[in-house]
């Protein structure tokens, strides 16, 4: 929790420390206390602190790629069976992952996918190019829609976070189908330490498995509420067994690892956009992504904005937040250009699938304001009048500066 509600900003990015950690943003388990937000360390966050290592030879990056195929000689095939596993939606990061994989290191990946909510034009194409150009195998799931939408209404409602059913889905269908061929390794991109991370992982090759685990008699829950609460919703807990994590102990006994790629390989976001490119011909938006300057980041789903600008109603961080303390990461933008972006973008309003959003999770537009405005803090937020439609009735009190 934030001492005395003071934020601040970090000096080499544009994030605040009112943003909460990647891996404690899931809200699965009951005890929501253990949430923390990004560390700083005079005035720079941990993030900027990791990826600054990532760059500056900070990382012997030959002694990481031996490490890893000592660890790919334990487990690659020779039969021609699938010996790991990339998440993903045949977005650049998991093609590029896909790619590396199968063409440096011989392996034979199968990737997995947990289908978006809504699928873009532009999404649907890009996922259907991914195992037809890149030659790998995919297993697409795609959730039951009625108890889908009813998820991520709660969640919406609940947590105002509508992304967060399809989060634990995306995390924990990898693992489940790991179980279900037998498969060990799974693979994940950019380690969360890149995006702030707590001080026990830092530096770790492998996912934390209590991030993707759970113990055997340890409750669940999902959009807020218990299998319980769920039922008077009509759904079941057997409606939900691909959005849930395996036991641990399970896990261990089979031997499942999450691993980041990213602890290997250099990622870098626009290098890993022109491989996807020219691999499997994948596009970007025909139009800038609201909120933010980018066109080829999140491309697949209707409801994606939604789960950037909820966050931007919490935590007083938008999606061109997000992504442009990414860039000056990557040192693609200086933080001067990343302020005058969030300065331009940040606060805009996602118009173009809104009522893709409303009519998914059933919802009329004035509950869709009441409920933002139910999670908004008084300590970040100025009420200044006038027509709320598109939430212009509302002001930051806090915005980053280039000083």
């Amino acid at each position: 929790m934030l001492k005395n509600n003071k934020i601040f900003f970090c000096k080499k990015c544009v994030i605040s420390n009112k943003k909460v950690l990647p891996s404690t943003t899931i809200e699965d388990v009951p005890n929501h206390s253990n949430r923390q937000n990004m560390e700083f360390n005079d005035e720079i966050c941990s993030a900027c602190e990791q990826v600054y290592k990532k760059y500056n030879d900070d990382i012997n990056w030959k002694e990481r790629e031996k490490d890893l195929l000592n660890l790919l000689k334990k487990y690659r095939s020779t039969d021609g069976s699938y010996d790991c596993i990339v998440p993903g939606s045949g977005g650049k990061d998991s093609v590029f992952q896909s790619y590396i994989l199968k063409e440096k290191y011989k392996m034979n990946p199968l990737t997995v996918t947990f289908s978006p909510h809504v699928y873009t034009d532009i999404g649907m194409k890009n996922f259907h190019n991914w195992p037809l150009k890149a030659g790998v195998s995919n297993f697409l799931f795609t959730p039951n829609g009625t108890i889908h939408s009813k998820l991520t209404k709660l969640a919406f409602k609940n947590l105002l976070h509508p992304f967060q059913p399809f989060i634990m889905g995306q995390r924990h269908f990898a693992s489940h189908m790991a179980k279900l061929f037998n498969i060990n390794l799974i693979f994940m991109g950019e380690t969360q330490s890149e995006y702030g991370g707590q001080k026990d992982e830092l530096g770790k090759s492998e996912m934390l498995k209590r991030y993707w685990t759970k113990k055997k008699n340890q409750e669940v829950k999902i959009s807020g509420l218990t299998f319980d609460e769920l039922k008077k919703y009509e759904i079941s807990k057997e409606d939900l067994a691909f959005y849930l994590p395996l036991n641990i102990e399970e896990v261990e006994k089979l031997d499942i690892q999450i691993l980041y790629l990213g602890h290997y390989e250099k990622f870098r976001p626009q290098e890993n956009y022109y491989l996807a490119s020219r691999i499997c011909d994948f596009q970007p938006n025909d139009m800038r992504t609201e909120q933010t300057f980018s066109k080829y980041k999140s491309l697949d789903d209707k409801i994606d904005s939604f789960h950037y600008y909820t966050a931007y109603v919490k935590f007083g961080l938008g999606r061109c937040s997000e992504e442009a303390s990414k860039e000056v990461r990557d040192g693609y933008i200086t933080r001067q250009e990343a302020v005058a972006l969030v300065h331009k973008y940040d606060h805009e309003f996602p118009k173009r699938y809104f009522s893709d959003f409303l009519n998914y999770i059933k919802m009329k537009e004035d509950e869709f304001y009441d409920t933002l405005d139910k999670f908004r803090d008084e300590n970040m937020w100025e009420n200044i009048g006038g027509d709320r439609k598109y939430c212009q009735n509302w002001k930051l009190k806090y915005i980053v500066t280039d000083n």
